[in-house]
């Protein structure tokens, strides 16, 4: 994550389900957003199939998409991205005043901003949520990315009596009830951005303290400041979001009600839409042609990889290099699109999506070019021969193949069970489980291998390579140690001159490709079936499946 990472995570990340939007009925209209068959004003109410249930609206430790959706529309940060992904002033009341030295952010709040429980909301509510999210207590996946503010690494790294001095060192600072200032380590070309993130947005102190642990949990648990506000939480089920009237802008947002379903069934989810019970669902596999030229299909373009992760440590057998790699090149990643993605998605050749930039004003694929192996079964079994010889062996340990309980998460295993059979002689059992259940597993490093998706939390390639560095905690989830691969990366991160700097990634890319501790599948790229009468929807590129603040029903 750095970020995405949530994610998508993240972004994270995981096998979510995007958005489809219904035909609309005129005699049905009532039941939610367009207009009635008696001219009356449309419902300014949208209804939405999500595939996979948040497993905690608490902005400090929240990492995956579905989390950092919802938070997105119950909350918001200084700034919020618009439809071309540019920051635009929200809590904050312009842009922010940036130091000539790039290091010294200061931004100044609207009047009169308020949480939703209409309490006051003031810079120190920033002060306290970054300070929160660093304290190690917390653990929160996300710190290593608000460790880019001055003192933020000591304060992440503190001990107990050491704490509320290094609280204090952060070089976030509430000048007054409306002035923020923040100090950087270093020069970060794309921090606003970043603060359009739930991940720095502002927490109410004596709330947050009340709920404990149960932080985000229900609907009760959650306080924001954004659009809208969560009223209802039937876990599993479905989210109900309102109207905030609290919000700073509320007369400028036109929808009234949000309900969100989670439905991990795609066919459930397309009949609902067929039927007019929702009016954005996310399409899977075939589903998309029967939308081809409609103006009900809307296609969302992200910065999203999915990929299938080996435990290092967990599965003595995917120590070896070469049997990683052997298990990667038995997967025929263009046939996996066709069979199970219907052809919507982007077979990878690398880990870094393709229209991603390099840092230096250029795509990155165009810049590293193909770094992933291509499906050979010859030199895939030749591969897994040598690896089992080194590890005296003569056949791998069984081991189970992990994802999300979805429809397509469950074809996706199937696939690859039947192309490591077929290419490789290799049996493995398959683990379909609950989104939540999957991701906790994942963070704890409790699987063999393992299938996720990871998001971009900014336009720049080390959103997803710095996720695999040997002292990452939060999100190298494989356990990779390549002090090779630390250097190139760290390099980087280091490196001033642009161009440089896009190469030392390329050669990151290369190496991680090279020993296969991950096997990238797909770059994705999500058709949404949604109603025509549903105006200013923005499906991101980054981090959330939708944003709902400028959207109408016409």
């Amino acid at each position: 994550m750095k970020l995405n990472k949530l994610l998508v995570l993240a972004s994270v990340t995981a096998m979510l389900g995007a958005t489809v939007a219904g035909c609309s009925s005129s005699t049905t209209q009532e039941q939610g957003g367009g207009a009635t068959n008696n001219n009356k004003a449309p419902a300014q109410e949208i209804r939405i199939n999500l595939a996979a249930e948040p497993p905690a609206l608490d902005s400090s430790i929240a990492t995956t998409n579905p989390s950092f959706t919802i938070l997105n529309a119950v909350n918001e940060g200084l700034y919020r991205l618009d439809a071309d992904g540019k920051p635009q002033p929200a809590l904050a009341k312009e842009l922010p005043k940036i130091s000539p030295d790039g290091l010294v952010y200061t931004v100044t709040l609207r009047d009169g901003l308020k949480w939703a429980d209409g309490s006051a909301l003031t810079a120190n509510d920033f002060v306290w949520a970054y300070q929160r999210t660093l304290d190690p207590a917390t653990k929160a996946k996300y710190a290593s990315m608000l460790a880019w503010i001055k003192g933020g690494n000591d304060l992440n790294k503190a001990k107990p009596e050491e704490l509320e001095a290094k609280k204090a060192a952060l070089g976030i600072k509430a000048k007054d009830d409306k002035t923020l200032e923040i100090t950087l380590e270093r020069p970060v070309a794309f921090f606003v951005d970043q603060l359009a993130m739930p991940l720095f947005f502002p927490q109410k102190a004596d709330f947050v303290t009340k709920q404990a642990d149960k932080n985000g949990a229900d609907a009760d648990k959650v306080l924001g400041a954004g659009p809208f506000k969560l009223e209802k939480w039937d876990h599993e089920q479905q989210l109900v979001m309102v109207k905030n009237e609290n919000y700073w802008d509320a007369a400028n947002v036109k929808l009234n009600k949000v309900t969100v379903n989670i439905v991990k069934d795609p066919n459930t989810s397309l009949n609902m839409f067929e039927t007019n019970q929702v009016d954005l669902t996310v399409l899977r596999g075939e589903q998309a042609k029967m939308f081809q030229g409609k103006p009900e299909l809307a296609i969302k373009k992200e910065f999203v990889s999915a990929y299938v992760m080996f435990q290092n440590k967990k599965n003595p057998a995917f120590g070896n290099a070469k049997i990683r790699q052997a298990l990667g090149m038995a997967i025929d990643r263009k046939a996996y699109n066709e069979v199970v993605l219907g052809g919507t998605s982007i077979p990878s050749t690398g880990l870094v999506p393709g229209t991603m930039l390099d840092g230096n004003k250029q795509e990155f694929r165009k810049t590293a070019g193909d770094t992933q192996s291509a499906f050979d079964v010859a030199k895939a079994k030749a591969l897994l021969a040598e690896g089992l010889k080194e590890l005296n062996m003569t056949a791998l340990p069984k081991f189970k193949l992990t994802s999300d309980d979805t429809e397509t998460s469950k074809k996706t295993i199937e696939f690859i069970q039947a192309q490591w059979k077929q290419n490789l002689g290799v049996d493995v059992d398959g683990e379909p489980l609950p989104f939540a259940l999957r991701v906790k597993n994942m963070q704890e490093n409790n699987f063999d291998a393992l299938i996720a998706l990871w998001g971009a939390d900014y336009n720049d390639p080390m959103t997803f390579l710095d996720m695999w560095l040997s002292d990452n905690k939060s999100f190298n989830y494989v356990q990779y140690n390549s002090q090779a691969y630390d250097d190139l990366v760290k390099g980087a991160d280091k490196e001033v001159d642009l161009a440089k700097r896009a190469k030392l990634l390329a050669d990151a890319e290369k190496t991680l490709m090279t020993d296969a501790p991950i096997y990238p599948l797909y770059f994705r790229t999500s058709p949404y079936a949604k109603n025509a009468n549903v105006d200013g929807l923005i499906l991101p590129a980054m981090s959330k499946e939708w944003e709902l603040r400028w959207v109408s029903i016409k």
